[in-house]
């Protein structure tokens, strides 16, 4: 899908499946649920399953270029906190790059943990995504990003 020269959103898209495909490798290994979260979101992007699997696998290239609104920070963070969850196990070090992930998103380092934790427990409790989007609106103060 994604050929020499990629536009913004193809870049943003594919630097999300890394992100993604890094968290399932937090533990050291990738379960199939997680595969199969990774391969759901990228088939919600328009890319094919193979396409998705050669990212996971490393055979692409992964910079990552940051999202810029608030709204695609919080749908990137809540996608990795989601396939933390995915699984039925939270790894210390999966929960580690989740807080690592959202600080890196641009999210204030004094509520990143609890930001983390609050979707989470709203992944847990079955809520919509919407739902705990607008809940977390009091945590969705970004720090600036560094100019690229």
């Amino acid at each position: 899908m994604f050929g020499f020269f990629e536009n913004e959103q193809a870049k943003k898209i594919k630097g999300h499946l890394c992100n993604l495909a890094a968290l399932a490798k937090a533990d050291g290994h990738i379960d199939d649920r997680e595969m199969n979260f990774i391969i759901t979101v990228g088939k919600k992007n328009g890319m094919g399953a193979a396409e998705v699997r050669k990212i996971v696998a490393g055979n692409t290239n992964c910079l990552s270029d940051l999202p810029t609104t608030d709204s695609d920070r919080f749908d990137q963070i809540f996608d990795l906190v989601d396939m933390m969850l995915s699984d039925g196990i939270v790894d210390e070090s999966e929960m580690d790059f989740c807080i690592m992930m959202a600080e890196k998103l641009g999210f204030r380092k004094a509520i990143v943990g609890v930001l983390v934790r609050k979707i989470s427990q709203g992944v847990k409790d079955g809520l919509p995504e919407d739902r705990i989007k607008e809940e977390s609106l009091s945590f969705l103060n970004y720090n600036d990003l560094p100019a690229r």
